[in-house]
């Protein structure tokens, strides 16, 4: 039932096998394990305890300690709940007793049963939500595999919602009717002519919304910049047929979910709307055509001062404590060059400037695609349907799945119409490490391939080099890990299978570029009128960089990767507390 560890921080594991001795009684078990959690954790005693497999995983938000963590093995595991709960100090533990995610016993896979439960908590400093994951031992005791604990609720910040939501009259806003009608306190509040914003996000898109509104919703003030003219724009300026790959029951935001009949796949202009909507509705405090001009830290002090840029030409300085960095991880283009680029008498440019091939004449005009993933798919199909001579040039492989039978898979069970509620699936996405994730996926991707084997065999017959990730992890190892290296399937693979797109597999690359033609590193060429870069994008530090300097840049890790323990570096999740971090990246 070992679990191992290869390949450095790559955390390749291999999942326990838990045949069961008898059917068991998930609520009995599920009970009687975690009463005996709370009294361990009510006595500080871990001394000989036995909930824990040796191979076990706790994985903590906040609740135990002020980051994320993952902790690994029964002994690891002891020793960080009798370090961390001397402060931490979680009480009255409860079951989950209704829905979807109260004790269960699950097959997870072939050879892997465990009971499964939702539970919940208190600490000294507020309320939280876990999950424990239970499998039995040979001598068929139940014990932890896995355990999720997360603080949701600080005691001394909830926020205003339901019975907690505020009045909203004039005479009982803070000051009464001298501060003002609700209109003329915004106008000052968006200015922030009365306070400093405690945090300062920078990027309006989705995640700086998503956290300027959970931060305003416990008490801390926040002012949100963004370059762009209006919120949104950040969709909006994309290529014209871009759509989101994500279904809807997946991608809502905080407090406001996206309406029943709003569309699976959401067009990024009707994206864009609904961002700036929501700002509105929020009240979130932006500055729109706004950018940095310098930013320092005072350690001794614990504040920024960062003079800004608006779109009036005016600048203004805000002292902020906190930074928080939105700009995306689809914001900084990776941009190569080449011998000879200078040379080429054709245009030239990277997959984030294109638009749509209909802008001008591209009827006959050969285009080569550099790279294969969703932006690289898109822009080949959008020149195909415009009457262009394409061929997309593929250095690695690239794992695909299609949007409608693969997504819709990985979502079964939780975020789905009809499913649980959405805060729920949310804590249960989360819970499990991302090593036990992963080895998941491998199970899942086999799944998906043989529901799609028949796409996946016509690409291979086309020409277009398949990966499935380190282990067969496919897109969660790809995402997490790189950020980049898979298609979601919306149309583009069916023209590749026809022949309609062309691929040429190259796993050297461009050599160099001639007048009228892509010079390959195997000696080939490729004739070409318009060669679009499809390359990717940088590391979200690159941008730090590049605005905040080395030092900031220096202390921030790249974003994306698993770290030492497993978490994924540089990305602070949706979280609505304070915990005083130098510079989140999301």
């Amino acid at each position: 039932m070992a679990t191992t560890l290869t390949g450095g921080n790559q955390h390749v594991i291999k999942l326990p096998n838990t045949p069961l001795n008898a059917q068991p009684d998930p609520q009995i078990i599920a009970h009687q394990w975690l009463s005996c959690l709370s009294e361990q954790l009510a006595q500080a005693n871990f001394a000989g305890s036995d909930l824990f497999h040796d191979e076990s995983w706790w994985r903590d938000m906040l609740a135990l300690d002020w980051d994320m963590r993952t902790v690994r093995t029964a002994g690891e595991i002891q020793n960080f709940l009798a370090k961390k709960q001397r402060t931490a100090k979680l009480s009255k533990f409860r079951l989950q007793d209704t829905g979807k995610f109260q004790p269960r016993l699950e097959q997870v896979v072939d050879g892997l049963s465990w009971i499964s439960s939702m539970f919940f908590f208190e600490s000294a400093v507020g309320t939280g939500t876990g999950m424990l994951r239970l499998i039995q031992a040979d001598n068929g005791s139940w014990k932890a595999y896995a355990v999720y604990t997360s603080l949701q609720e600080l005691s001394s910040a909830q926020e205003p919602l339901g019975k907690r939501r505020a009045d909203g009259t004039t005479e009982s806003m803070p000051g009464g009717i001298a501060g003002g009608t609700w209109i003329e306190r915004r106008k000052r509040q968006k200015e922030f002519l009365d306070e400093e914003p405690t945090t300062l996000v920078v990027g309006a898109g989705q995640a700086g919304l998503n956290m300027g509104a959970r931060l305003q919703s416990v008490g801390l003030s926040c002012l949100i910049v963004d370059k762009n003219e209006r919120v949104g724009d950040n969709w909006r300026h994309r290529y014209r047929t871009l759509v989101t790959h994500d279904p809807a029951e997946f991608t809502h935001m905080a407090y406001l979910p996206f309406p029943q009949n709003w569309p699976q796949f959401t067009p990024k202009d009707k994206l864009g709307d609904w961002f700036e909507a929501y700002a509105s509705i929020m009240e979130l405090n932006i500055w729109m055509q706004t950018s940095i001009v310098s930013a320092e830290y005072n350690e001794a002090a614990g504040q920024w001062t960062v003079i800004l840029s608006r779109g009036d030409g005016s600048q203004r300085t805000v002292r902020p404590r906190h930074v928080v960095w939105c700009t995306g991880h689809s914001g900084e283009a990776r941009i190569p060059s080449f011998p000879g680029q200078d040379s080429f008498q054709g245009k030239v440019y990277h997959g984030s400037q294109h638009r749509d091939a209909s802008e001008s004449d591209v009827r006959g005009k050969r285009v080569v695609v550099v790279g294969t993933g969703n932006s690289g798919h898109d822009i080949a199909q959008n020149y195909y349907e415009n009457g262009a001579d394409v061929t997309m040039l593929q250095r690695s492989g690239t794992y695909v799945l299609t949007a409608d039978k693969g997504v819709f898979m990985m979502h079964k069970g939780l975020h789905e119409d009809g499913g649980p509620p959405t805060e729920e699936c949310d804590i249960v996405a989360e819970s499990l490490p991302w090593p036990v994730q992963l080895a998941l996926s491998v199970h899942m991707t086999k799944r998906i391939a043989e529901a799609e084997k028949e796409t996946l065999d016509g690409l291979r017959r086309a020409g277009f080099e398949l990966d499935f990730g380190q282990d067969g992890a496919g897109i969660t190892r790809a995402y997490f890990t790189r950020g980049g290296g898979y298609y979601i399937d919306v149309g583009c693979s069916q023209l590749i299978i026809d022949g309609k797109i062309k691929v040429k597999h190259n796993p050297g690359g461009i050599h160099g570029f001639g007048n009228h033609e892509l010079h390959l590193a195997d000696g080939d060429s490729l004739p070409a009128d318009i060669v679009v870069l499809a390359t990717g994008y940088d590391n979200m530090r690159t941008t730090v960089r590049k605005v905040l300097g080395d030092k900031v840049a220096d202390r921030c890790s790249d974003v994306w990767d698993l770290d030492n323990e497993g978490e994924v570096q540089g990305v602070r999740t949706d979280i609505s507390c304070h915990c005083g971090q130098y510079l989140a990246a999301y």
